[in-house]
């Protein structure tokens, strides 16, 4: 019956419940200094931009089912000031920006207020908008797409968790109250249910996604039960990144020989370690389980073009991490 009431919640049913019971969630913007960050340039593997774009589901991309003309064009331009323009600068006028992406400047400027309300761009009247350093919002907007568009961005996201997430499994069996624990607790529960439902037939596409819900909902709750605020607030900023890093790391899980399974086997084992009050063994337990995650994203990445084809297609919950 427990199993049944967790599969039936939904995402923002869970995340209600957990900030009743982490009273103390920190709702501070952040704010971080990515003007270095920006200039990253991807040496290791050769991947052109378009095989990264396949890392994008069809809802996500310019044009993609749903998307009106001023929300496609918002995407493209987030993009551009993401990755082309540095804080300080003007954006192009609305006349070059029309021309650039062949819309009318109605739709320009639609676009424009869409990309200023994700914190990218300070308006003025008089004036043309202005690029600002990415916070809160944007600095996820800014995670995602570096992900989306540069491989280096992968192992940029694993060596922020490194430095994030082993402290915070440190933290958390230190401090981890019953709630906490029992909030872990329900997260690998609807891991293993996703993967349940996945092999008896359930539709594969949503088993997929809850089981990345849980995986990312069980290492939110680890941040949570760190105790401290400004972990578990950059860690909500980086929900985006995760669960688009999972196709891939997916890919390298299948090729290297593991399977779902193995990636359940880490997750109980951080959780035993939390649960019994062993910070040393925590630590280690998550830094094994992101190198592991690691290993997956280089061996998909070197079977590439291969390692980013359309990955939505095929079916069941995955090792994902």
């Amino acid at each position: 019956m427990a199993t049944s009431r967790l599969r039936e919640r939904r995402p923002h049913e869970r995340r209600s419940q957990r900030l009743l019971i982490y009273y103390w969630r920190s709702i501070s913007p952040l704010s971080t200094s990515v003007g270095s960050a920006k200039r990253l340039r991807f040496q290791s593997y050769q991947i052109s931009e378009g095989n990264m774009m396949t890392l994008q589901t069809a809802a996500d991309r310019p044009g993609g089912p749903g998307a009106t003309a001023a929300s496609s064009i918002a995407e493209a331009l987030a993009q551009m000031v993401l990755r082309e323009l540095q804080p300080g600068m003007n954006l192009p006028s609305e006349g070059e920006l029309a021309t650039r992406f062949g819309v009318s400047r109605l739709t320009i400027r639609e676009a424009v207020k869409m990309v200023a309300g994700r914190g990218l761009l300070d308006l003025g009247r008089g004036r043309r908008a202005i690029i600002i350093q990415p916070s809160g919002i944007a600095f996820a907007d800014y995670m995602t797409t570096l992900i989306r568009h540069d491989p280096k961005g992968l192992f940029d996201l694993v060596e922020l968790r490194l430095t994030l997430e082993v402290q915070s499994a440190t933290l958390a069996a230190k401090r981890a109250n019953r709630a906490g624990i029992a909030a872990l607790e329900a997260e690998m529960d609807g891991m293993r249910a996703a993967v349940e439902d996945g092999r008896s037939g359930f539709d594969p596409e949503e088993s997929e996604q809850r089981f990345h819900q849980h995986d990312v909902g069980f290492h939110e709750a680890i941040a949570l039960s760190s105790g401290n605020r400004l972990i578990s607030s950059l860690f909500e900023a980086m929900t985006e990144p995760l669960k688009r890093s999972f196709a891939l790391s997916r890919r390298g899980h299948d090729a290297r020989g593991y399977s779902v399974s193995d990636t359940i086997a880490a997750h109980e084992a951080i959780l035993a370690a939390i649960r019994a009050g062993n910070p040393k063994a925590a630590g280690a337990a998550m830094r094994a389980h992101l190198e592991d995650t690691e290993r997956d994203i280089r061996s998909a990445l070197s079977m590439a073009p291969e390692g980013l084809v359309a990955w939505n297609s095929s079916g069941g919950a995955t090792g994902a991490k």
